[in-house]
């Protein structure tokens, strides 16, 4: 993209924001008293006075871990307060995305399997081994893994999401950008809220929090929240319908505040998902849906928007996520120290019908624990002199288990004899397999995976202000990561664990020699193809047996879907990785004046390697090389084949993917004047070895791209032309490609757009606070608008016969998103309010991933996202 074009564009979306505000359509960005920052913790001063309106850049934010306004801040940053989330109604992080359009939020087939992108980086999602590239930090902690991110987002202060590498900030895998949750921090005057809100599907939210003084200098803060809601998508046969919400959560805290040196934050939560989710709709109805129907089952076909589904079990989600945290503020003069020191429990598990049919096919658990603690420790300066600087030590320990199963339901075996033409009895008798054995119901394979994970970080920035207007700033990150992990898995279907073509060898040399195959052992064929006397028939019944022609065994390798497994540790793979890296940041920020100050950064950023821990998880090809059609016999000379190690059908693929590693230069340029602010950032941003995650049918193929990059801009400009009404739009343009991408599971994808990125995103919205008189009291009416330009959901998809089908079926599937959301709000002074909203109003549907059906070739499933939801909230603050 050249420079002309993009600053051609950025004209362009100068006038489109100026038509967005005339026509009343952008965001708000509001701030309160209880939004500022109040000491080292930088968490928030709580007042229940009726909220007022102001422009965007007077937020006080501390992206930078410092406290400054948002047009201070010399980084790309959107700032979200408490009170637009509660206007806007956003509950949790997946909805965030509407009022921050260089943020995507996905989410998969269960709760806890959300994955965050920014500026169309991102990753993570149904892999526990993979760590995202987004990072998300609560109060200063980093949460590792989306299941302990989720919960409904209490007490907030703000949300910032920054955006682009911040590696010299922030201790762990930040190469895409951060999100971070700052909430409200005990109070030493008496207060606090309850609400309660009612909606459509029988929705029921209860929240609340309370918050004073124990003694002069020890305070308090509870708060808690109940989110109920039904499912909106009915399950033909049950009483009961999924996609609801059932979670709830609990927080205290204790503020030791004296007005001395010491600084204390002691926070302890938990909470509780337990959920059915998540429906999956068929979007293609492939050439396996009439065996579907054959064994007893159904489908609503080619109707994702139906909200209507057949399963045979009802999708069970739960979740349970706490642990505790502790920070300490020792100020000295003009420096400070603080100490983050956090540990926390994560329990994750679903079972899920996840043929997504009526019949009693396939079902898939998966039970994850994650045990994390780390501690951060920074030291920083506020000298009045021209030196300022952060130095900063990460500490990071994580063990993560996975117990998982495949399961064989009673109608797995009639649907795939069905499949194979009634093949199945036939080949049972061939093989030598007891007859009803090959997917009998039962688990078709039991995994146990692990992975312990321990690394540590230096980081730090020094400011150094040349004059009074020009400030330089270099920064830097020293990590050094080590992970060990092991992987254990039987695949107990009789089929799975034969290789037909080694099959079919051992019975022509069998029938040579004129022997049982069971005496036609790995030396006997070693002889057999040896021998200058047999080699010739060897090679002719080699040849014979990888040709479907002359093996009719051949026909049943699509019922291989579930291969046999080798475990790790072995004698080849060590079941490890070991990175370090250092990573930098250089920005200069000028103050053109008062109103108006530009920055430039060029910075890098890293993410270590991820493991893959899913049954898909294969050798490296420079570790074995398979025969033909996975044969171990035709198989030639590897590490894996000499160690004694090779197993029937094995393949190559990766057991982790390497190191991330990023680079951004940006230009960016912030403006406040009278009624006006405007922020915008241009931005080149690349990520070296991008760890694609994606999903294969039965599980996860986890490779490095070569690269992948992002060039593009970010603007948001605040609009108020009179006190009460602000209008806000925010448009980001990503030109993304993927720069090399040659071993992509869809072959080279090098030069084409990543799928799921949009071109532009706009969020934007207009808020009226209207004074009801001179009581105090207000009307607040907000409208919000969020836009993603239509784009290609993926790439291609691996249930096809060829690559090239998967991928024309793939461009088959688009969206767009015009997502409109509003609220009206009666803001008494007496601290009470009452709220109308709805979020999704004009009931927009569009479709959030597409996958290739589970043991079912052709058919193609996708999520779709959430219908037209409303309600009332009753609000007091005393």
């Amino acid at each position: 993209m050249n420079t002309k074009r993009l600053f051609g564009q950025v004209t362009r979306a100068f006038l489109m924001a100026g038509v967005a505000a005339g026509a009343a359509a952008p965001a708000l960005a509001q701030v309160r008293p209880d939004d500022s920052v109040a000491g080292p913790t930088d968490t928030g001063v709580q007042d229940q006075t009726t909220p007022t309106v102001t422009l965007g850049n007077e937020i006080i934010v501390t992206a930078t871990k410092r406290a400054q306004t948002l047009q201070d801040t010399p980084v790309a940053v959107t700032v979200t307060t408490g009170e637009t989330l509660e206007r806007a109604e956003i509950r949790d992080l997946l909805d965030l995305q509407t009022v921050a359009p260089s943020l995507r939020v996905g989410q998969l087939q269960n709760s806890s399997n959300t994955t965050f992108f920014i500026r169309g980086f991102g990753n993570g999602d149904n892999n526990v081994g993979v760590e995202p590239s987004v990072a998300v930090f609560i109060d200063g902690v980093y949460r590792s893994r989306s299941a302990g991110q989720i919960a409904d987002l209490a007490n907030v202060a703000r949300v910032e999401v920054l955006r682009g590498p911040q590696s010299t900030l922030f201790g762990k895998n930040a190469s895409a950008g951060v999100i971070s949750v700052i909430t409200r921090e005990p109070q030493f005057e008496f207060g606090g809220s309850v609400s309660a809100t009612y909606g459509n599907f029988n929705q029921v939210v209860i929240k609340g929090d309370v918050t004073g003084p124990i003694t002069d200098s020890l305070a308090f803060s509870i708060d808690g929240n109940y989110n109920r809601r039904d499912g909106y998508v009915e399950v033909v046969g049950f009483n009961d319908r999924i996609n609801d919400r059932n979670r709830w959560s609990a927080r205290g805290q204790l503020l030791f505040d004296n007005g001395g040196a010491l600084r204390l934050r002691a926070i302890g939560d938990y909470q509780k998902i337990s959920e059915l989710c998540c429906y999956a709709g068929n979007l293609v109805a492939g050439p396996t849906v009439p065996a579907v129907f054959a064994v007893g089952g159904a489908i609503v076909p080619e109707d994702l928007f139906a909200d209507r589904t057949f399963l045979n079990v009802l999708p069970e989600n739960d979740i349970e996520s706490y642990g505790g945290s502790l920070q300490a503020d020792l100020q000295f003069g003009n420096l400070t120290l603080t100490s983050i020191t956090a540990y926390r429990e994560l329990r994750s598990f679903f079972n899920q019908d996840v043929d997504f049919t009526g019949a009693d096919l396939i079902t898939e658990f998966r039970d994850q624990k994650i045990d994390t603690f780390t501690q951060e420790v920074r030291l920083a300066s506020d000298f009045a002199g021209p030196l300022n600087f952060l130095l900063g030590g990460f500490f990071f320990k994580e063990d993560i288990t996975q117990d998982s199963s495949i399961v064989n339901g009673v109608a797995t075996r009639p649907f795939f004899t069905l499949l194979s033409g009634g093949a199945l009895p036939t080949a049972e008798a061939a093989l030598g397999i007891p007859a009803g054995a090959i997917f009998r119901p039962g688990p078709s394979t039991v995994e146990a995976f692990a992975l312990q994970n321990e690394s540590w970080s230096i980081f730090g920035q020094v400011d150094f202000d040349v004059t009074d207007r020009l400030t330089l700033t270099g920064g830097f990150n020293y990590t050094k990561d080590r992970k060990d992990f092991q992987l254990s898995q039987v695949s107990t279907d009789p089929l799975a664990n034969v290789n037909l073509v080694d099959a079919f060898i051992v019975g022509g040399i069998a029938q040579a020699l004129r022997i049982p195959p069971a005496q036609v052992t790995p030396a006997v064929v070693q002889q057999f193809a040896g021998n200058p006397a047999t080699a010739p028939i060897f090679q002719a019944i080699a040849g014979q047996a990888v040709n479907p022609a002359t093996n009719p065994l051949l026909a049943l390798r699509p019922l291989q879907f579930l291969p046999p497994f080798l475990n790790l540790p072995n004698a080849v793979e060590p079941g490890r990785t070991r990175d370090d890296d250092w990573s930098y940041t250089l920005r200069a920020a000028y103050d053109i004046n008062d109103q108006l100050n530009a920055y430039f950064t060029y910075a890098t950023g890293f993410k270590a390697s991820s493991v893959n821990l899913s049954r898909d998880s294969r050798p490296f090809a420079s570790d074995f090389t398979p025969g033909p059609l996975n044969s171990t016999i035709l198989a030639p000379r590897s590490a894996i084949r000499d160690a004694g190690l090779a197993i029937p059908n094995l393949r190559t693929g990766t057991r982790f993917a390497g190191p991330e590693e990023s680079e951004v230069y940006e230009i960016g340029v912030k403006g406040s004047f009278p009624g006006l602010t405007v922020n915008l950032a241009l931005f080149d941003q690349t990520l070296q070895g991008f760890q694609s995650n994606i999903f294969t049918g039965t599980g996860f193929s986890l490779v490095n791209a070569g690269q992948q990059s992002t060039r593009g801009f970010e603007l948001d400009t605040t609009i108020q032309p009179i006190d009460p009404l602000v209008f806000t739009f925010a448009l980001t343009y990503l030109d993304a490609k993927f720069d090399s991408f040659v071993d992509s599971p869809f072959g080279d994808l090098s030069g084409q757009r990543p799928a799921g990125v949009p071109e532009f995103s706009i969020a934007t919205s207009a808020t009226y606070a209207h004074d009801l008189g001179g009581s105090g009291n207000q009307l607040i009416g907000r409208i919000d608008y969020y836009h993603e330009s239509n784009t290609q959901i993926l790439n291609g998809l691996l249930g096809f016969p060829t690559l090239a089908e998967g991928i024309a079926a793939a461009r088959n599937f688009r969206r767009e998103i015009n997502q409109v959301n509003a609220s009206l709000t009666l803001a008494l002074v007496n601290g009470l309010e009452v709220s109308a909203f709805v979020r999704n109003l004009t009931n927009e549907r569009y479709i959030l991933s597409v996958f290739d059906g589970v043991a079912q070739a052709g058919t193609v499933s996708g999520y779709p996202n959430q219908p037209r939801t409303y309600g009332v909230t009753g609000r007091f603050r005393f």
